[in-house]
């Protein structure tokens, strides 16, 4: 039996807890972008809603930037020996925001009701559960059917929201009145929503951590465009840009102003990778040959260089190198355009035209499209942009409507939670841009992916997903593009911004202004 409790997290957190003492009050004003659709996390999971809604809603664990379990809701838990049985126990006088008290009912509801409904990616790691009972008010039980390694990274706010059921059970979610003023355990409260304009939280002074959260409100602010964004912060109106707020180009004359500060940190359990999606039902981007090609007349260096101005790293597949189980032993796709045009020699591509889509998150992303278009047409690729808004995008790549399309994807802490989604057969379905979208088909990669997950040990696992890695880049169904890095540029006087591997989409609670 593996026991964990939370004073081991106390006293590492004291150790690197800052000398100068948190003072209370204050506030926050932070960009958020683009607008929310919506605030009720276990309803809409998408960075702009979690980024907000991390405040008001939390999770049974939290994660440090090594993607080891910290305590949330759950102080403490245990994994059998076996790894089928997972122990939580409970935070005592947790309430939610209407004053009605927090229980084990309300984990089983969300978990086991819930977001079964709603919630597909947590659905799929929900596959390998039999039950999830209370035996108490303040421990919840989750028994596997078989072992699944990373389901212990499942209980980050985002991937398992827990919601009231008070207000839930026996409602037809989706347009269940609540969802407008949201109702969480989290360290803040939803007071006010003026749409175009701001998001407005207030403390949560009934929060059962002694003492936080220690500021008194946070404004999200909408700022649609990129330029008043990093002008918004040069007149002091917002106190901090999340990553990928501007574009990169403005990143070193922020952070070179004065009293600015700025960190990578908070994304190592998102791990962000982006890659085109090629469409591998028809037309050139079927051939193998031709999706080869398009990796090797990639200058991806150049782009990590100029467009992204530095940040970031060349992905060499489809898991990141910051994460767990990542392998180098992989063939290296290096900008080599002779081989590109042998390639498609090889093949006999005559030319046929493809179109590519770019994500339309800003200039940026334009940029890279831009980027890729010229690399390709120099290999002989009749290669064209196809640009489109957010919604059009969604269209497109869901209903599969392209050739080659830019995405990016969190992997979530481990393969079997954010990686292999995008590449079983199980997951091709119309009607979706968060799953096999480029249509790759491998029934024997699929029992590996399948094989890897059920895997008890850590050695174990890393040595099916080398093998799973130099195989699938061999196929190369998508071409892999690049490990992101969003910078969080901030007020040097914001104290303890980021404390977890997800960073300030993890909420506020440990946040504090120095004056």
């Amino acid at each position: 039996m593996t026991k964990l409790r939370a004073t081991t997290f106390l006293i590492a957190a004291t150790l690197a807890a800052p000398l100068a003492a948190q003072q209370e009050g204050g506030r926050l004003d932070i960009v958020v972008q683009p607008e929310p659709p919506g605030l009720m996390l276990g309803l809409v999971q998408n960075g702009p809603t979690q980024l907000v809604a991390g405040d008001i809603y939390e999770s049974l664990l939290r994660y440090n930037s090594d993607l080891e379990p910290q305590p949330s809701l759950a102080e403490s838990w245990e994994i059998s020996d076996d790894g089928l049985t997972y122990t939580f126990h409970l935070h005592e006088g947790v309430k939610w925001h209407d004053g009605e008290p927090f229980t084990a009912a309300d984990v089983v509801f969300s978990a086991d009701v819930f977001l079964r409904e709603t919630h597909a990616r947590l659905r799929a790691s929900l596959t390998y559960v039999e039950s999830i009972t209370a035996p108490d008010d303040t421990t919840v039980v989750f028994q596997l059917k078989e072992p699944f390694g990373p389901f212990i990274n499942a209980f980050e706010a985002g991937t398992m929201p827990i919601v009231p059921k008070h207000i839930y059970e026996g409602t037809d979610y989706a347009t269940n009145e609540m969802n407008a003023t949201p109702i969480g355990t989290g360290p803040f409260k939803f007071d006010e929503w003026v749409k175009g304009s701001y998001i407005h939280l207030v403390k949560n002074e009934d929060y059962y951590l002694d003492g936080k959260p220690y500021l008194d409100e946070v404004f999200y602010r909408v700022i649609p465009d990129a330029a008043a964004r990093a002008v918004a912060f040069e007149t002091g109106e917002v106190d901090v840009l999340p990553g990928g707020s501007v574009e990169n180009w403005d990143v070193p004359r922020l952070t070179e102003m004065d009293g600015v500060c700025s960190t990578g940190a908070g994304w190592e359990f998102f791990a962000p990778l982006s890659w085109m999606w090629m469409n591998n039902r028809e037309g050139p981007t079927s051939d193998v040959r031709f999706r080869q090609a398009v990796m090797y007349a990639m200058d991806r260096n150049f782009v990590k260089d100029v467009v992204w101005n530095g940040f970031g790293k060349v992905a060499t597949g489809p898991v990141a190198s910051s994460t767990n189980f990542y392998s180098d032993d992989v063939t290296q796709y290096d900008y080599n355009p002779e081989k590109a045009e042998e390639l498609l020699a090889e093949m006999g591509y005559d030319g046929e035209a493809v179109r590519i889509l770019p994500l339309p998150y800003g200039e940026t992303w334009q940029r890279w499209a831009e980027a890729v278009r010229q690399n390709l047409s120099e290999v002989g690729i009749n290669a064209e942009i196809d640009s489109t808004d957010v919604a059009g995008w969604n269209e497109k790549t869901s209903q599969w409507d392209y050739d080659l399309a830019f995405t990016y994807l969190y992997q979530y802490g481990d393969p079997a939670l954010g990686v292999s989604r995008n590449y079983v057969a199980s997951q091709i379905s119309k009607g979706s841009p968060w799953n096999n979208v480029e249509g790759y088909e491998n029934p024997e990669l699929d029992e590996k992916w399948a094989a890897a997950a059920s895997m008890v040990t850590p050695e174990e696992r890393a040595v099916a997903y080398a093998e799973i890695q130099k195989e699938i880049v061999d196929d190369v169904p998508v071409a892999w593009l690049q490990e992101l890095e969003f910078p969080t540029i901030y007020r040097c006087d914001v104290q303890d911004l980021v404390t977890t591997a997800i960073g300030i989409n993890d909420g506020l609670r440990d946040a504090w202004v120095e004056e």
